[in-house]
């Protein structure tokens, strides 16, 4: 578990290697990729040769700037397309997972795209940082993992990866939602929401729920990882008030250094595959103790099943891709 000196030391001091290893031909999918992490961490992949880059965003506009940025930084113009998808909202999701069901192939997909905020809100009857951090990102990965796994029969030189952005912050929440009789209707009450403490706890619930679908994927031809960015500067705190906009000017790891590790866990091979990733390499000790604990395995469960009902209901048959 990391502690909050550690976690001041780390960032100061810890810096990921710069990208090297070739994409050639891979066509990859980042959400969150019209600024911040996400739109360096397709700097970096045009760089390594990829064929196609989606940057997946919920602001075309900003798609398309970013595009014209990385075309000019890396000189390859017409590789990158702007598809809109917001995870505040499941029709765009399935939207979204229906094209890219299309695509001739996909070889990794980087769930980058996150929401920090200290107000409280509802989407899809969930508050807002649950549905876009949480329920929204399983359903993504879900959607799009019979896709990985055509791709990587097709091309098996390299398992296709599916990698979802966390937090070392998970282990700065009490959580004691999960003890609830329902953890979901127990993070949507607004009476008793800590929304101080909202984006930690997405992060840990969001490494619960991707633990426990690891245990449950039919086989290992897709790798399934977790990667830790650190604290950097990006447009993810843009709600997270003052305190948020100190501590970034103070510690924060430049958005390029950050960007780094997205494109690790995309590379990061079957070592990777179930594991926590921090500044680059898998790092399963720097996941919180109560993650590694017996109550974390009861609460990766109990969320699990619930999160499950709720992707049922929104695409029935969708826990069979698993």
């Amino acid at each position: 578990m990391v502690s909050f000196p550690y976690f001041i030391y780390h960032n100061l001091f810890h810096h990921p290697p710069t990208p090297s290893t070739p994409l050639t031909n891979q066509t990859i999918i980042i959400t969150g990729s019209n600024t911040g992490l996400g739109l360096e961490a397709a700097r970096h992949i045009a760089r390594l040769g990829a064929s196609k880059i989606i940057l997946a965003v919920r602001n075309t506009a900003a798609g398309h700037e970013a595009v014209k940025s990385i075309e000019e930084s890396t000189n390859r113009p017409g590789i990158c397309e702007v598809w809109e998808v917001d995870l505040a909202s499941y029709a765009s999701v399935l939207s979204f997972a229906d094209r890219a069901n299309a695509l001739p192939r996909l070889d990794a997909v980087i769930e980058n795209a996150a929401l920090a905020t200290q107000n409280y809100q509802l989407a899809e009857g969930h508050e807002r940082s649950i549905t876009v951090n949480v329920i929204s990102t399983v359903l993504l990965g879900l959607l799009l993992l019979p896709k990985l796994r055509e791709t990587g029969k097709l091309y098996p030189g390299r398992k296709p990866t599916l990698s979802i952005v966390v937090s070392e912050v998970h282990a700065w929440t009490k959580f004691p939602e999960w003890r609830s009789e329902n953890t979901f209707s127990a993070l949507d009450d607004q009476a008793t929401t800590d929304m101080y403490e909202r984006y930690p706890t997405s992060k840990l619930v969001g490494i619960l729920a991707v633990r426990e679908m690891v245990a449950r994927l039919r086989d290992e031809s897709v790798v399934v990882n977790m990667i830790n960015p650190g604290f950097c500067h990006s447009q993810l705190a843009r709600e997270g008030g003052w305190s948020m906009a100190v501590m970034k000017m103070v510690l924060a790891k430049s958005t390029e250094e950050g960007s780094r590790t997205l494109v690790a866990g995309a590379v990061g091979g079957v070592e990777s595959h179930g594991q926590y990733m921090d500044c680059g390499r898998v790092a399963p000790d720097y996941l919180s103790d109560f993650v590694r604990s017996e109550d974390g395995g009861r609460a990766q469960r109990k969320v699990w099943g619930e999160l499950g009902e709720i992707l049922e209901g929104v695409k029935s048959g969708v826990l069979g891709n698993l």
